[in-house]
């Protein structure tokens, strides 16, 4: 890899917003951009400063906006509520965005950036673009923009198999965005940015003269294969992946690991249901059912991990990467980073989905022959989880995990992205 053409090196807006696996995609790009010569500034919620410096980011903070709403009490009521709660929420939700779309164009304005690369839900992004007169990348952990026949919108929770044609009408699904923030952008484009009205200006996979902005996905087409219907402009690189060794684990979890049979990890990240004590029996007595050791990973108000019986271990940060190929399964929340992880790893899911994007991934996991179906939060009992646990650990769904990592194997994601990133700004240039 190197600089675009003409031996320059870019500037390179990263511009994300979410949770931890929305952002570390994205400092992992940062950084095979700063290996390739250019100069990368990850734009992101305040609370990630020392995660992104920690891997040697130069990093600029936003407010953290929506994301607040999953440190507090409401987390739960949030995330099980249904539409209803999220819909009672928008007024609130408006205002969090007005701050971020604010702190966003405050460290544009002077980056000289030459090029922005964003998550499409940070909202800021195409806007700075535009304001800054160059190209605007769609980075997507998420196959959320780009409609296709081949499976439904992921944030639509849908469960069902659809015809081809209603499944690129649920991708209608994005513009409930512009419903809820479209006069906050507008406004901020005309007070802040200076910018006018035009058609298209609230989607991110077009570009501000009309054309199609390109579309890098951080997804291996061996667990999504790219779809027949998009367009040119729409890639899979594969996964955006952290360029360090993964870090060690602790010794005390390293000493369980030695001490018997492969356990299985149980987590959720940053996902909060409404009961978490209720979660954490039924975890435990599932465990206890199939005669399995456990580690239990413990999020944001997740799995409690006081008081636990012999044979589980509890861990509060631990890389991923070094843990799930010690493990004879992992069941999670569904989230795109951990989801893509245990298939590196080879290492078969019981994906427990919350919302949005969770029970696509779950999904994805039982198409490849990875895991069982997916086993909605909602429906998770002691009974229901020691069943999926069986099925993971079977050895057929050991075999398809270790498919989809062997093909994985062959992908660098990171230097694929920043190819594309050097050829949309040559082709701007």
């Amino acid at each position: 890899m190197g600089p675009v053409a003409g031996g320059n090196p870019m500037k390179v807006l990263v511009m994300t917003l979410g949770t931890r696996g929305d952002v570390q995609p994205f400092v992992a790009l940062a950084q095979g951009l700063r290996g390739a010569g250019h100069e990368p500034l990850l734009v992101a919620p305040h609370r990630f400063a020392g995660f992104a410096e920690s891997h040697g980011v130069p990093f600029a903070g936003v407010d953290d906006g929506p994301m607040r709403l999953l440190d507090g009490d409401e987390a739960g009521e949030l995330l099980e509520g249904g539409i209803r709660s999220r819909l009672e929420l928008m007024p609130r939700m408006a205002a969090m965005f007005t701050r971020v779309l604010e702190d966003s164009w405050e460290v544009a304005r002077t980056s000289g950036a030459d090029l922005v690369v964003h998550n499409g839900q940070i909202v800021a992004g195409q806007h700075v673009a535009e304001a800054l007169r160059v190209p605007a990348v769609l980075g997507l952990p998420i196959p959320m923009y780009v409609p296709t026949r081949e499976f439904a919108w992921p944030g639509a929770e849908i469960t069902a198999r659809l015809p081809g044609i209603l499944n690129r009408a649920t991708f209608l699904g994005m513009r409930s965005t512009t419903a809820m923030f479209g006069r906050v952008v507008d406004r901020w484009r005309r007070d802040a940015l200076g910018l006018p009205r035009r058609h298209g200006r609230h989607d991110p996979t077009r570009a501000h003269d009309g054309g199609r902005a390109p579309v890098l996905h951080a997804i291996s087409p061996a667990v999504l294969p790219r779809p027949a219907d998009w367009p040119a402009e729409a890639r899979l690189t594969g996964y955006w992946n952290l360029a360090e060794h993964p870090a060690p684990l602790p010794g005390d979890l390293e000493a369980f690991l030695n001490a018997g049979e492969a356990p299985v990890f149980v987590g959720f990240g940053s996902m909060s249901g409404a009961d978490p004590a209720a979660t954490t029996a039924a975890v435990l007595e599932a465990a206890r059912r199939t005669g399995r050791r456990l580690v239990v990973g413990a999020g944001w108000g997740g799995l409690e991990t006081s008081g636990l019986p012999d044979g589980v271990q509890p861990v509060t940060d631990v890389d991923y990467r070094a843990l799930f190929p010690r493990v004879a399964a992992v069941v999670h929340h569904g989230g795109a980073g951990t989801t893509g992880t245990a298939f590196a790893a080879g290492c078969p899911q019981v994906v427990c989905p919350f919302v949005a994007d969770q029970p696509f991934w779950g999904r994805r996991v039982e198409s490849l022959g990875a895991g069982p179906a997916p086993l909605p939060q909602k429906r998770l009992t002691a009974t229901t989880l020691a069943a999926a646990i069986e099925r993971a650990v079977d050895p057929d769904a050991r075999a398809g995990a270790e498919r989809v990592a062997r093909a994985m194997r062959e992908e660098d994601g990171v230097e694929t992205a920043v190819r594309g990133l050097e050829r949309a700004a040559g082709r701007a240039a």
